[in-house]
């Protein structure tokens, strides 16, 4: 099969099409022909050698995929070949064919092709894991999300949305973005090149501030969103694009009672995965079918080109998700 393979860690140019014998799957594996893998930001951090794939993983990039069950190992009973998925991965996506977990796989929302498919798994498992389940987001509550008009961005925008009616407050780096985003479902969105979204926050909020950020910036919003956090907030960083050493003012955490989590995704156990995959087809895959969410495409280009998408992914012009189609 052909595949995307890292030469050698370093920029896009690293990334090369190879020739790879197509993988078999155990017991409990699906293996997917894929249609169409989504492009996320832990691929770039793999590519630089920052974030290897966790034991027994692929060294083929890639986290999320669509396409057709091509076969099953000896104990999956769930699932047959030539069924429509998607599915969460640990690695192996920037391919013709992949493995993936059973616990992980399911079934294309009806009404979405292949390529809005692939942009689901990893951004849709994160957002809910973190905003619903450790954020514990409440209906009608203030909610800040930062980097809006990307992949997780416009998720978490549309489910704090249609899930829990909450007053959504967002950052982006231009003028497009934050319209797009307040068409999205955004009451306000602070473009953080031009204005301080801490001041902006506690303006638009009569000082009160948030109930929960979900952050991707790291250290350098650290001190501003505490600021930004009304008493008992939560503070979620997924990400540290703008660097992982920050300063905390702790007499502010004591006084207003916050709680700051963190947490990755690929490292966690099978179970839990699981667990969130359930959850994601009873709550959520009903509003993709009902059109109530979507998933956002900036782009979709061809396996080969993806060193182009890293560039653009890096580049932060995008707005959505960026597939690939092998």
């Amino acid at each position: 099969m052909r595949a995307i393979t890292i030469r050698a860690p370093g920029g896009p140019e690293m990334l090369q099409l190879s020739q790879r014998p197509a993988p078999v799957p155990g017991p409990k594996e699906v293996l997917i022909q894929v249609a169409a893998c989504g492009v996320n930001r832990p691929d770039i951090l793999q590519r630089k050698g920052l974030y290897p794939p966790p034991p027994g993983a692929s060294d083929i990039p890639g986290l999320e995929v669509a396409g057709t069950v091509a076969a099953v190992g000896s104990k999956v009973r769930s699932w047959r070949p030539g069924e429509r998925v998607c599915a969460l991965l640990t690695g192996g996506g920037y391919a013709e064919y992949c493995l993936a977990p059973v616990e992980t796989c399911l079934p294309i929302p009806k009404g979405l092709d292949f390529v809005q498919a692939a942009a689901l798994p990893e951004t849709y498992f994160t957002v809910w894991s973190n905003v619903f389940e450790r954020g514990r987001l409440k209906a009608g509550e203030k909610f800040l999300v930062h980097g809006g008009a990307g992949g997780i961005g416009t998720t978490a925008i549309q489910l704090a949305k249609a899930l829990r009616q909450a007053e959504i407050y967002t950052t982006c780096g231009s003028e497009a973005k934050c319209r797009f985003c307040e068409a999205l479902g955004a009451r306000q969105a602070i473009n953080y090149r031009q204005e301080d979204f801490a001041e902006r926050v506690l303006q638009a909020t009569a000082g009160e501030g948030v109930n929960v950020i979900l952050d991707i910036v790291g250290g350098p919003y650290l001190e501003s969103n505490l600021k930004s956090l009304a008493p008992d907030g939560r503070l979620l960083i997924l990400a540290a694009q703008g660097g992982a050493k920050g300063q905390i003012h702790l007499p502010l955490v004591f006084l207003k009672r916050l709680t700051l989590t963190g947490s990755t995704l690929r490292s966690r156990s099978l179970k839990d995965k699981a667990a969130i995959a359930r959850k994601l087809q009873k709550h959520v895959w009903p509003l993709l079918e009902q059109g109530k969410v979507r998933p956002i495409i900036h782009a979709t280009l061809p396996l080969e080109q993806a060193a182009k998408a890293h560039r653009i992914l890096e580049s932060y012009a995008h707005i959505g998700k960026l597939v690939l189609i092998p």
